[in-house]
């Protein structure tokens, strides 16, 4: 999948409030619910129809209200906000749905645009771009910010790696040896040379320890 950055600034045209962009949030944190709806609703050309806390109640109020746009926190209680976007997306093919979270780690930016997110926006995004970025999705835009384009499209070069490199990657986090992973793996230790090599060209990085930071970060590997 090729995902093509495209720029906030964008023009698109304001309607009037009463033909506007219909919103429905969906975040498990009342206060910040609220400040949200407040936000939306002084723009003229926006307006909240629906709200919950549920990921399990997102698509029963979708169903109800027929938004235009959803803002989708990815978590929830019930379900998880990727779960929700997939449920509503299954019965309505067409939702135009922005994920508007805490959360930036690789994995999740990876699985929300996979779902089929159109925008995937921090909480910390400034007011403007949010309000631009709810007309432009709802105008058929995906809309992604260049920092999250840039983490997406590292996450997709890593996505071809392999189920053994995986499984050497979790042993070089834990500090084994080229000799020590061999043995666990019963290879060769010149097949785990061959895996680091692999894995240091599909992470983007030189050595062992950078291999071990990139992984942890991004959430490709944990820690136990």
């Amino acid at each position: 999948m090729t995902v093509r950055s495209m720029a906030i600034s964008v023009p698109v045209k304001k309607l009037k409030k009463q033909n506007g962009i219909r919103v429905m949030l969906v975040d498990d944190h009342p206060a910040f619910r609220k400040g949200m709806a407040a936000l939306i609703e002084s723009e003229p050309d926006l307006s909240v129809v629906g709200q919950t806390g549920d990921g399990r109640e997102a698509l029963q109020i979708y169903r109800e209200t027929k938004p235009d746009v959803v803002l989708m926190d990815l978590r929830l209680p019930g379900m998880g906000g990727v779960e929700a976007i997939l449920a509503i997306r299954k019965e309505f093919p067409d939702a135009r749905v922005i994920v508007l979270t805490t959360f930036d780690m690789d994995e999740d930016i990876f699985r929300a645009i996979q779902s089929g997110a159109k925008s995937y926006l921090l909480k910390d995004t400034p007011d403007d771009e949010l309000s631009e970025t709810i007309r432009a999705v709802h105008a058929g835009q995906q809309v992604l910010p260049p920092k999250v384009a840039d983490r997406l499209a590292v996450r997709q070069r890593r996505a071809d790696m392999s189920e053994r490199e995986m499984e050497v990657l979790q042993l070089l986090i834990k500090g084994r040896s080229n000799k020590e992973i061999g043995s666990s793996l019963f290879v060769c230790e010149d097949t785990v040379k061959a895996h680091l090599k692999s894995l240091f060209s599909k992470l983007g990085v030189h050595d062992r320890t950078e291999a071990a930071i990139s992984a942890i970060r991004h959430g490709i590997v944990h820690l136990d």
